[in-house]
């Protein structure tokens, strides 16, 4: 159930005709990779299965680059299914068409088709990711971008010894295309992955994982800096190391000041980039990722996955020394670390607002159409779970938004997505989660147009129809100031915001029973 998030979609109203792939901003140089969408088999838990990769490698390939260089992708598919690849982060300036989302930027790559991706990092620095866009098959197929700052431009903080990409993410024992099929067809929550994983790796608190792990080695009195990256499907998971503090320094491909915690969390889409000193005594510690689980009487893993942060000089064999991490429930630990984000420099937040929209998120419980209840509608009170923005579920179109807009095809998509709920209540403790009230979504594919250059401020409320919980809203094309957060119903008389240094983020967890507002300028064409 956590996460069953629909796409809220920003598509901007231009004067202008959409850029060309030809119309690309003057960049550095020119990098070329070659993605196979192809199947692999691998082993873990016990249990050997067919896997979607990209090369077969899982994680799949990192894309590494420095600021404003172009990227050109070809990605050719070989197995079954519909793909694409969506480019997590990178704000697609002028290259709209190639974001990657199916049905919202370009229809799917089918089976045996190719689609070159092409893109420039337009003033984009730090740590990205990819991952397909089609269905549930990201939770093999994702990978790191790493985008380093210009030559001859340095880190705002001191240069580690090492860099490492650690992504965290989840793994089902089950063909995960068949399970969201069936997820669908039930009208009930997902079912929880059987593992969460380090770097596609376990650890030894799984069956059959006792050597399936993932390991840094590190040299005593050295600093590391790891690009800590969430790619999982449905969790929200915290990440700490046995004794070590980790120091956050970028969150979203954006410097932030530093400051030093004991543990993170990071939502599904979430990157950030933290030092670690090895500062300890030698020994061997364990790296865990463990689940954040904020919404009620919903199952989930929760057993870690855990990596080794080994050093140099530990003994092979030596136990690994635990790390504690937060209760799975503890949002005063995610509270705490958000209150440390700020953009590392003062920033130019938008203080007049042009178009101000009050979007609620949640889950809708709608009432049960099939003839065969016990299989089709196992949602609560016997309904069918709907995810929705202001009481709409989105639902796909048969051609991408994107195309549908370009060419002015009629049908495929309306603008009339609300400025606000039709109904103001209590969002938090008071919605509607029982019989006879009614918990219908309506369903439709509903945009909000914005003018070009307009000054928007968006207000996130969850909302507590089937359960309150943290969720985790992304925005494609667009980094966006993260101007204040709170728990409770959103009160503009009492609501505190920062509007010197508040963090630009392009995933922002909005607060289990709480609020999260956003400020950003609609300037790019065709995003959303």
């Amino acid at each position: 159930m956590a996460n069953l998030a629909t796409s809220m979609l920003l598509c901007l109203n231009l004067s202008l005709h959409v850029a060309m792939a030809h119309d690309w901003p003057g960049g550095g140089s020119t990098r070329f990779y070659d993605f196979k969408v192809q199947t692999l088999r691998v082993t873990k838990l016990c249990n050997t299965k067919e896997i979607v990769t990209i090369n077969r490698m899982f994680p799949g390939p990192v894309i590494y680059a420095q600021e404003d260089d172009r990227i050109i992708v070809k990605v050719t598919n070989v197995t079954p299914y519909n793909a694409t690849i969506h480019w997590h982060g990178v704000r697609q300036k002028l290259s709209c068409w190639f974001d990657g989302p199916s049905y919202i930027t370009q229809c799917p790559i089918q089976a045996g088709q190719a689609f070159t991706y092409e893109f420039t990092l337009v003033k984009q620095k730090g740590t990205f990711f990819w991952h397909a866009h089609v269905s549930w098959l990201r939770a093999t197929t994702y990978g790191a971008i790493v985008v380093y700052p210009k030559t001859g431009i340095s880190y705002p903080f001191k240069q580690p010894y090492e860099e490492h990409i650690v992504i965290l993410g989840e793994y089902w024992l089950r063909d995960v295309v068949q399970l969201e099929r069936q997820v669908l067809a039930s009208g009930g929550a997902a079912p929880p992955a059987d593992a969460f994983t380090i770097n596609g790796h376990p650890g030894p608190n799984y069956n059959c994982s006792r050597n399936d792990v993932y390991k840094i080695e590190v040299v005593p009195g050295k600093t590391y800096l790891l690009r800590l990256i969430n790619a999982g499907l449905n969790m929200e998971n915290f990440f700490a190391i046995a004794y070590h503090n980790l120091t956050v320094v970028e969150v979203d491909a954006e410097y932030t000041k530093s400051f030093t915690t004991d543990s993170v969390m990071l939502g599904p889409g979430q990157t950030m980039n933290v030092l670690v000193t090895a500062d300890q005594p030698i020994g061997k510690y364990s790296m865990a990722m463990g689940p954040y689980m904020s919404a009620q009487n919903v199952s989930f893993q929760n057993i870690s996955a855990i990596a080794y942060f080994q050093y140099l000089g530990a003994a092979p064999n030596c136990l690994s020394l635990p790390a504690k991490l937060p209760r799975f429930n503890d949002s005063l630990a995610v509270m705490t670390v958000m209150d440390g984000l700020r953009s590392l420099n003062p920033v130019d937040v938008p203080k007049e607002i042009d178009a101000s929209l009050f979007v609620t998120v949640g889950l809708n419980i709608n009432k049960c159409q099939s003839k065969t209840p016990v299989w089709n509608c196992q949602g609560t009170n016997n309904g069918t779970f709907a995810a929705s923005m202001n009481n709409i579920s989105f639902v796909n179109p048969t051609i991408s938004v994107l195309e549908a807009y370009y060419k002015k095809l009629v049908g495929h998509f309306t603008e009339d997505f609300p400025d606000s709920p039709l109904n103001f209540y209590d969002f938090v403790n008071g919605a509607p989660n029982n019989a006879p009230n009614n918990t219908q979504a309506t369903n439709g594919t509903r945009t909000k147009v914005l003018e070009y250059g307009s000054r928007v401020q968006v207000i996130f409320q969850d909302t507590g129809t089937v359960t309150t919980e943290n969720h985790p809203i992304h925005l494609h094309g667009y980094s966006f100031y993260v101007v204040g957060y709170g728990t409770g119903n959103f009160n503009p008389q009492t609501a505190d915001f920062n509007l010197i240094d508040p963090p630009y983020m392009n995933t922002i967890g909005v607060p289990v029973g709480g609020w999260a507002a956003i400020r950003f300028v609609a300037d790019n064409p065709g995003k959303k």
